[in-house]
């Protein structure tokens, strides 16, 4: 019996037809999506856009990693086998000929494994390569076609002869430029281990021109100090391109941190008009007054240090009472069940909390372990044990407390004493912490074993888990993070070459921990040298195509901070090796070139652009730590020596006790 195409339902009000094909029912196809498929497939678009529009603020920033001058340093650098391999040679020393068909790469009918012709390929490149430099010398100083009888150069008049002598001048400098990166190189590429030595130079020319950079140094401190008093005198610190003060991580009191924090700069660098002005306001302004909270932390090492230095160094006992007055108020924080202490206290209230965002409220490694330097000192010099009585009960219970593998994680729990997570790391959130143990040591004339045999411990942990080598033979600090690494160090970090340096005397192994300093602070300076400002980012990465770059925007900023300084001053003092001079002064021209504006110093937003943005202020440490190191870099080794003095994480001298 045949079907029907069509059939009408009659049990309905409406018609209802029904197509069959081979007398199979086939069903209606819809010309419309109902209205919950439409909502369903608009909301897998919208999702996948903001997915795809999210993602685009997360992909590494590609533009800088590599140049044309970058890829013919990596060709020169590669040799003549970067394309072809080397000849075969024979007993007799000679290539071995055979009578196979030679196939010519080029024009010119150059056999690159012919002994001869590599050396005419090698001299070709050679020449490329300099042809190359002057071509840039003459785009640094280019001279006008033609006889030129004079030329105005900087508002002065240049005879024509003086002016190809100037250009000369120019190319024999680039000359020598390159001759200086050429043993450096040789010297940085020593695999041996053994720490290379040089001789202090010692001659008058080399004397003046020191004495010329630090005179620099000076100048900048007067420029950084001078618009601090005229724009925003009494505040916290400057903000040099708007003139008036700034808050900072003070809050909205007016504590006078640049004046506190600078002090002993200003009194080693003989400033002693400014100096006696921040002593006047500090003995009557500093009172610590107000409802604020503020950072246990950065009270200590700002004020609390630089009192007792200003206190060390002058004799005046204003600055002991002061310090002791503030470390009174900050007394608080240390009510907890283990001694820990928290990071925040209010000074008007005495209420103490730590960070929201440090791992469910725990207190950070490098902040309750940067106490014991000021602590010690000051129950040293006022007889009151209670400072020495606190950081030696943080003491006991870090040294009693199970580390894992040996490592010291960033986080701890100051109720329960438990480890908030595994995420350990030389830069922020730990560095301090294994620089007080040293240092710790240090200042009480070596005699706080306790203290030495923590630090060895917990830098052997670092260096079997976190210490890696770049492709490019950068030694660097990884962070280490639930057992995998991140292949990041934080400009923070690089204190660290100073520290390895500093701890070699007194170590296992003083050879090797002096190599680590300076392999540490070449990996540094080379994250200044490969931007184009010379200065370093806030962090820099490693992986298969970035070697000592930020590859993220928010890495990219440098705010005037001290730490690649720091570890040249060490590096300079300990090894006497001229290139730690050198690369401070290039950190200098790049200072004046890049921060300097006409009312102070400012941080700079994009290390790798040229003319980069600025983010108007002007740090405390710039004037306490970065020019304070410049200067001592530049002075001779009498000026704060290291066997009578130890610098706390703010560069503030304590003296050691004898």
């Amino acid at each position: 019996m045949s079907l029907p195409e069509n059939n009408m339902a009659v049990e309905s009000g409406l018609p209802n037809f029904q197509r069959y094909i081979n007398g199979v029912p086939v069903p209606n196809g819809r010309k419309m999506l109902r209205l919950r498929e439409k909502y369903i497939i608009m909301l897998v678009l919208l999702t996948f856009g903001t997915v795809c529009f999210g993602a685009f603020f997360f992909l590494p920033d590609l533009r800088d990693r590599v140049s044309m001058d970058g890829m013919r340093k990596h060709l020169r650098d590669a040799g003549n086998v970067i394309f072809f391999p080397h000849a075969r040679i024979g007993p007799d020393g000679l290539p071995i000929s055979d009578k196979a068909k030679i196939l010519r790469h080029d024009e010119y009918n150059i056999d690159p494994h012919r002994i001869d012709d590599k050396v005419r390929l090698r001299g070709k490149i050679e020449a490329a390569w300099e042809q190359d430099k002057m071509d840039k010398a003459s785009l640094v100083d280019p001279l006008p076609k033609g006889k030129v009888e004079k030329m105005e150069i900087n508002n002065q008049v240049v005879p024509g002869d003086k002016l190809l002598d100037k250009k000369n001048d120019k190319l024999k400098e680039l000359s020598n430029d390159k001759q200086k990166d050429d043993k450096t190189k040789k010297i940085n590429n020593d695999d041996t281990g053994d720490v290379v030595k040089m001789e202090q130079q010692g001659d008058k020319s080399t004397a003046d021109e020191t004495g010329k950079r630090r005179e620099t140094v000076l100048k900048m401190m007067r420029h950084s100090w001078d618009n601090y008093e005229t724009y925003a005198w009494g505040a916290n610190e400057l903000r040099p391109i708007s003139r008036h003060g700034h808050a900072s991580i003070f809050g909205n009191i007016p504590l006078g941190a640049t004046i506190v924090d600078a002090i002993d700069t200003l009194y080693i660098m003989g400033m002693k008009k400014e100096f006696e002005k921040a002593k006047d306001w500090i003995d009557k302004n500093l009172k610590f007054e107000g409802s604020s909270d503020l950072s246990v932390f950065e009270t200590n090492i700002r004020f609390i240090g630089g009192l007792l230095s200003a206190y060390a160094l002058s004799g005046e006992e204003m600055f002991k009472n002061k310090a002791k007055m503030i470390a009174d108020k900050l007394m608080p924080a240390f009510n907890t069940p283990t001694g820990i202490p928290q990071s925040m206290v209010n000074v008007k209230t005495g209420s103490s909390r730590n960070w929201g965002w440090a791992s469910g409220g725990c207190s950070i490694l490098s902040e309750f372990g940067s106490l014991h330097l000021e602590y010690s000192y000051l129950s040293q010099i006022t007889g009151d044990k209670i400072y020495m009585d606190k950081v030696m009960k943080i003491r006991n219970f870090i040294q009693n407390i199970e580390k894992p593998q040996g490592l010291y994680p960033n986080y701890l729990n100051p109720r329960t004493g438990k480890w908030c997570q595994t995420h350990v790391s030389m830069g922020a959130l730990g560095d301090s912490f294994y620089e007080y143990l040293l240092k710790t040591w240090l200042l009480t004339g070596k005699t706080d074993k306790d203290a030495r045999t923590m630090y060895d411990g917990a830098i052997q942990a670092m260096e079997d888990k976190m210490l890696q080598t770049s492709k490019d033979g950068l030694k660097y600090f990884a962070e280490y993070k639930s057992g995998r690494l991140e292949h990041k160090m934080d400009h923070l970090a690089c204190f660290s070459g100073g520290m390895m340096a500093l701890g070699a005397n007194g170590s296992s192994n003083p050879t090797k921990y002096l190599h680590l300093g300076a392999e540490i602070a070449r990996t540094c300076h080379e994250s200044y040298d490969r931007s184009a400002t010379k200065l370093g980012p806030e962090a820099f990465r490693f992986d298969d195509s970035t070697q000592a770059k930020a590859t993220r925007q928010n890495e990219k900023y440098y705010i005037l901070r001290p730490e690649v300084i720091e570890t040249y001053f060490y590096m300079w003092r300990l090894t006497k090796e001229q290139k730690y001079r050198d690369w401070a002064w290039e950190a200098v021209q790049a200072l004046e070139k890049w921060c300097r504006v006409e009312s102070g110093y400012t941080g700079i937003r994009d290390v790798y652009q040229l003319n980069p943005n600025k983010d108007d202020v002007q740090q405390s440490f710039f004037l306490a730590e970065t020019l304070k190191y410049l200067y001592l870099i530049f002075s001779e080794d009498s000026v704060i020596p290291l066997h009578k003095w130890v610098f706390n994480t703010e560069a503030h001298p304590l003296p050691i006790k004898s």
